[in-house]
Order: C-alpha cells, then structure tokens, then sequence
C-alpha cells in the first residue's frame, strides 16, 4: 500500500496548477488578481489561482465560438475526434496518482476514494463517450413520393460548464466529455474550492490534441465568472451540478441574455426506505451507513432520510449503528482513511449548525455529532446519526450536504411513500424489500429520478442520472446526455 508519506512528498514535488487555460494559452487572470486555494485538509493555502471575471469569461467565450465556428473540433472526421479523446483517457491514465492527489488536496476525500472512484470513473466516462460519438443517428421520415425528408443532430455550438466541488473532475467529465463528443466548444467553470483537477485536464486535453479554443478553463468565483458564463451571448447553453439558489440564477441569467439553455442538477434529500421483509438486514445497514457518509455525505445522492419500518427499527439502528462506528475520519492522504474533512470551514459550519438544530428540534443524537481533529487545523465532522427525526423537522426536510443522517419510523408502505415524497426534492431514493410486486411498485410510486432496490446507487454511466421537480432537469450519464447537446434538425429535399 503507498504511504501516507509517498503522497506528502508527491505533494511537495508537484506544481500545483493555478492558471486559467484560454485559447489553448495558460493565462493570468486579465486582471491579475488571485484566489487562495485553501486545502480543507490542514486549512492551509495550497496555492494562488487565477480569479478570472467577465473580461476573462468573454476572452474564452470568444475563442469557444471562434472554434465552433470555423469547424476546427466540430467538422473534424469522428475517426480523429476519437483518437484525441481516446488519447486525453490515456494521458488522464497515466497522470492519475497526480489528479488522484490534486482532488483529495482540494476538497479532503481520503485519497484511496479518489484512486478508486473519482478518477478512474471520469477516465470510464470520456472512454464512453468517445465511443459512442459516431453512434448518434439521425431518422429517415415518412416522405412523399415527390420529397425525401430527414432530421439530423447538430451540436449546439459553445457550452458552459459550471460543476461543483464534491467530485470535481467526474462531474466536469460527464458534461465535458458528451459535450466534445457532439463536436461542441466549452467553456468550464470549476468551483472555487477545487479548481486544481478542472485545470490539470485542460493542460492534458491540449497535450492530446485538442484544439486550442475548444476546451477553455476559467477558475473564478460564481458571482463573478459564473455569473458572466450565464448571461454571455455567444455562450448557447449552460450546464450546471449545483445548489438550487444558484439553478434559480442560472435560468434568470438564461432569459436575462439569449435564452440559452440550462440543464440543472440541483441535489436532494433522498429516502432509503428499509421493510421489515429486507432480504438481508445486515447489508441494508452497512449500505445505510456507507450511503450517507461516502465522501464526508458531500454527495448530491446521499441517502440522507433512512425510513425503517416499526417493527424492526431498533434492531435495525443498533446494526446500522455498529456499521456507521467503523466509519473513522482521518486525514485524506493516509491510504487507509475512509473518511475525510469536509471541502471547507463554511461546509463544516452548515454541517455543524444542522447538527445543533436537530437537537433542539427534540430528534436524538445516537452518533457523533461534534467537529473532530481541529487539532489539524482541518474540517472535519463526526459521522452523525440522529433518530425520532419528524417528517416535519430540519432535518428532514433540507440538505445538510453533510455526514449527517436522519432515521424515521414508518408503519406501512403507503406511510413509507408519503413521508418519502414529501419533499421539494426528487433525485434518488431507494429500498430493500424482498417482495417483487411492492419492489415494482414503490418503483413507479416513488417520485424520483433515479429508484434503486435493494442496493444504493446501483447504477452505472449506462443509465441516465438527473431529478424530478426541485432537484431539476436534464439528464448526465448515458447516450441520452449527448442529445442535450445538440439541436435537431429537419431537412425536406423536394424533387
């Protein structure tokens, strides 16, 4: 196993990317300011980066339509568009430890989770798409005998990418990566507090060959590059993974400027619902526990809401319990950590002020609860567990976006469905039954986007990823995100 002391000195030996990538050029901000990057870590500053504004944004936006435009990436043969982006998964490949390490540095994941998970499914994912970009077929219309008609997809032209800091090179590949395989240009965003890995692929994909202008980095803050994204007019479409409040600003900025496009993931509070007939008890709990306090609970899909039926609620909390002990936070570059620092002193904050409010609200802390390691000068929270959470509370209704975990009793199937639809959210839920016909059931009941049975995110980058209502529309992953990223077409030829 590599050491902890292996990934201080890789840490150590490395630049630490800080510049924005325009027009295939590694740049300063035009005016020259700065941001610091602090690692949630240590608190300490890893580095300065690039604080780029609207003249940064419309520099990038401009060269994204100039290489639209001229056809540079758009018109060239899909064999060559192929071997490019197969040749960025090769180089993402072989600088892995690198981004591994960049990722955990700038949000705190334990670096194991980032060689195991994030970087591998964001190299999985441009290796998906690049396959499939000449598998997009157009359709071949009824006709006349006098006319031959047809619709074909074209891609929209310049795309913003604005993605958030849980998983910052995955959450950037599933948009960047179908975006590029429809033969668009980009103009991407990373959040503030993980800008490293998002500058790191721009770097990679020139090296690969992709043409400058194409693929265009901008680090900054959301009000001011973000903001300057959404209302640009030559930028047709943004594509956001983020918090409602800013999804709500986005589509304002969208009818504020060109109407471009917006496809929003805005996150959840998602159900995992546990029937007295669960085939395997046991399992449900380790899921349980891993569901909401995978990578800190930073997960937009983090089984936050656990509804255990009555009659096996307490044996069910006291496994979940035992499982959710063995969840130790450490720091994120010793190989055996599982469990991290939040991204940043505000999330720990959000985090903690959650905590506090359950406990006034009458819910009953089990687990946890208070910052640990401050010692480090990191953020970090205790895996948290509360029960006797009310429909009605806090907790039960927001997202901490945290490690976090709120248990609920419920009597009967319809009480499971009601308490689990009862909120603004609708991205994922989930339940462990062993009968098939309530298994089909709560399937087509559950008003969510993505339903797992008897295994949480038991899904892959086949099957489309996206929410109903609050938690927004559009859909990641799968061969349906690269129809987002085009128009269609009709064509009628006339003889």
């Amino acid at each position: 196993m590599t050491s902890l002391a292996h990934f201080e000195t890789l840490a150590g030996s490395i630049e630490l990317p800080g510049k924005a990538i325009i027009d295939g050029k590694l740049l300063a901000s035009a005016s020259g300011e700065t941001f610091d990057n602090v690692g949630p870590r240590d608190g300490r500053v890893l580095n300065k980066v690039a604080s780029c504004n609207a003249v940064d944004v419309d520099i990038a936006a401009t060269a994204a339509r100039e290489a639209f435009e001229d056809g540079r990436w758009r018109n060239l043969h899909y064999r060559k568009k192929k071997d490019i982006l197969f040749k960025l998964a090769e180089l993402m490949e072989r600088d892995a430890e690198t981004l591994a390490l960049l990722e955990s540095l700038d949000v705190g994941k334990p670096i194991k989770d980032s060689l195991a998970v994030d970087i591998p499914g964001a190299i999985r994912t441009l290796r998906y798409y690049a396959e499939a970009l000449d598998k997009v077929y157009g359709e071949v219309g009824p006709g006349t005998p006098d006319r031959f008609s047809f619709a074909v997809h074209e891609p929209l032209g310049v795309i913003g990418v604005i993605v958030p800091w849980n998983f910052p090179l995955l959450m950037a590949m599933w948009k960047v990566a179908p975006a590029l395989a429809m033969g668009n240009s980009i103009v991407l965003k990373p959040a503030e507090q993980s800008p490293m890995t998002a500058l790191k692929l721009g770097q990679l994909a020139l090296e690969a060959g992709v043409p400058p202008g194409v693929l265009n980095i901008v680090p900054g803050l959301g009000a001011t590059a973000g903001k300057a994204i959404a209302l640009h007019m030559d930028v047709d479409m943004i594509a956001f993974t983020g918090s409602g409040a800013v999804g709500r600003l986005l589509m304002q900025y969208s009818g504020q400027s060109n109407l471009k496009r917006v496809s929003l993931e805005l996150g959840g509070k998602s159900p995992q619902i546990v029937f007295a007939d669960c085939p395997d008890l046991n399992a449900a709990a380790v899921q349980a526990a891993w569901s909401i306090f995978f990578n800190q609970g930073e997960v937009c899909t983090a089984a936050s809401r656990l509804l255990v039926q009555d009659s096996i609620a307490d044996a069910f909390t006291e496994s979940l319990l035992r499982a959710a002990r063995k969840v130790s936070p450490g720091d994120p570059l010793e190989p055996r950590t599982n469990f991290g620092a939040m991204v940043s002193q505000e999330q720990m904050k959000t985090a903690l002020r959650y905590i506090d409010t359950a406990q006034k609200e009458g819910a009953s802390l089990k687990l946890g609860g208070h910052q640990t390691r401050a010692d480090t000068g990191g953020f970090y929270v205790e895996p948290t567990v509360f029960t006797g959470v009310q429909p009605k509370d806090t907790l039960a209704r927001e997202e901490v976006f945290g490690p976090v975990l709120a248990v609920t009793k419920f009597s009967d199937a319809d009480d499971a469905f009601r308490m689990a639809n009862d909120t603004v959210y609708g991205l994922a839920a989930g339940l462990w039954t062993k009968d098939l016909s309530l298994a089909h059931h709560a399937a087509r009941k559950l008003k969510a986007g993505l339903v797992w049975i008897n295994g949480w995110d038991s899904c892959d980058l086949t099957m489309p990823f996206g929410g109903f209502k609050q938690s927004g529309f559009g859909r990641d992953r799968s061969l349906h995100a690269l129809h987002k990223y085009a128009d269609l077409k009709s064509v009628s030829i006339t003889f």
